[in-house]
C-alpha cells in the first residue's frame, strides 16, 4: 500500500513492510499519559526489545514536532517520555497537531490509522477504550470504535479498561462488525482482571489460528479490525474484591471533580494506581508485554502465511 504523504516510515519498517517480515505496531500514549516517570520509557523500550529478540520489526508511532512517525527511535521516545507539553492525539486531532507542529502520544485510535498507512497489520496495546458508563446521557463513546470499524488491522489488547460499560462496547463492537476472538478462552478480559463477566463467541488457540482468521477477512474485502482479547495471566491479574472497590471509588472521585471527556480516563486510571497502592500499575505493565509478545508471534505467523500463499486463493 503507497504511503500516506506526511507520514514518517522508518527505514527499517518501510523495508520490513516492503519485504513482508513480521512488524507491530505500539502506541505512545502509554509513554506520554499512560505510565509514571521513568517507567514509561522503560515499558516503552523493553516492548521493542521484546519484539526485536522474537525476529520482529516494532514499529513504535507517535507524532514528532507534527509529523506523524512509524518507527520511532530511540531519542524520539525518550523526548516524548521526558516532555511536559506532549499532546493526546487521537485521529480527530492529527490534522491539528501536523498544522501546530505538535508532539504527543498517539492514542488506539490514531496508532491503528497511521500503523495501517504505513502497511503495518499487526498493533498491541493494553487496553481499548469503549463505550463509557452513563453514555446514554453523555454520548460518550472512544473513537477506538471507530477506528476498528474501518481499518482492516489487527488489535491484540487485554480487553477493554473496566472503568468502561463493558456490555454496551461489545453491543457497539457486534454493531460495527468488528470481529473479536478470545485467545485461549471464551470469557472477555477486563483489563486488570482476566473476566469482565461477559462472553466471547469465538475462541481461538494459537497464532496460526488468528492469522488464519486475519487472512480470511481479507480474502472477503472487509474493512473492519480483528480485536484478539487476551486475557491477563491469572498469576498477574488484580484482586477482585480490590478491583472492585477501586474501582467504584474511581468512578466516584471523578463524578465529584465533574472529570469528563478525554481526560476522563487518564484520571480514573491515576485514581486506581493510588487507590491499589501501585498494584495496578504492575498488572498493566504485566499485560502490556503478554500483549506485545502474542502480537509478535501473530506477526510471525502472517509473515509465514504471505510467503506460502493467502487463505483463499
Amino acid at each position: 500500500m503507497p504511503i500516506t504523504p506526511g507520514v514518517a516510515v522508518s527505514d527499517e519498517v518501510r523495508e520490513a513492510v516492503v519485504a513482508h517480515r513480521p512488524v507491530v505496531a505500539l502506541e505512545t500514549t502509554i509513554i506520554t499519559h499512560g505510565l509514571p516517570r521513568p517507567r514509561n520509557v522503560t515499558a516503552a523500550r523493553d516492548a521493542e526489545e521484546l519484539l526485536r529478540d522474537a525476529g520482529v520489526v516494532p514499529a513504535t508511532v507517535g507524532v514528532i514536532e507534527g509529523r506523524p512517525t512509524v518507527g520511532l527511535s530511540t531519542d524520539e521516545i525518550d523526548r516524548l517520555g521526558a516532555a511536559d507539553d506532549v499532546h493526546k492525539v487521537g485521529t480527530r486531532d492529527l490534522p491539528v497537531a501536523m498544522a501546530q507542529g505538535w508532539s504527543g502520544g498517539t492514542t488506539v485510535s490514531a496508532t491503528a490509522l497511521l500503523a495501517h498507512r504505513a502497511g503495518v497489520g499487526v498493533f498491541a496495546t493494553g487496553g481499548l477504550g469503549g463505550v463509557h458508563r452513563g453514555a446514554a446521557e453523555t454520548f460518550d463513546e472512544s473513537a477506538d470504535l471507530v477506528a476498528l470499524a474501518g481499518l482492516p488491522i489487527l488489535v491484540v489488547s487485554a480487553g477493554v479498561k473496566s472503568i468502561l460499560d463493558v456490555g454496551a462496547t461489545l453491543e457497539r463492537l457486534e454493531t460495527l462488525q468488528v470481529t473479536v476472538l478470545g485467545y485461549r478462552t471464551t470469557t472477555f478480559p477486563g483489563f486488570y482482571v482476566r473476566d469482565s463477566g461477559f462472553g466471547i463467541a469465538d475462541r481461538v488457540e494459537t497464532p496460526a489460528e488468528v492469522a488464519a482468521v486475519v487472512r480470511a477477512r481479507d480474502a472477503l474485502g472487509l474493512h473492519s479490525a480483528v480485536l484478539l482479547a487476551n486475557p491477563v495471566d491469572g498469576a498477574d491479574e488484580l484482586d477482585d474484591a480490590l478491583h472492585r472497590a477501586v474501582l467504584e471509588g474511581a468512578l466516584a472521585d471523578a463524578e465529584a471533580q465533574g472529570v469528563r471527556g478525554k481526560d476522563t480516563t487518564p484520571h480514573l486510571l491515576d485514581h486506581l494506581h493510588r487507590a491499589s497502592e501501585g498494584r495496578s500499575l504492575e498488572v498493566n505493565l504485566a499485560l502490556y508485554r503478554a500483549n506485545v509478545a502474542l502480537g509478535g508471534a501473530v506477526a510471525r505467523e502472517l509473515s509465514a502465511l504471505h510467503d506460502g500463499g493467502q487463505v483463499g486463493q
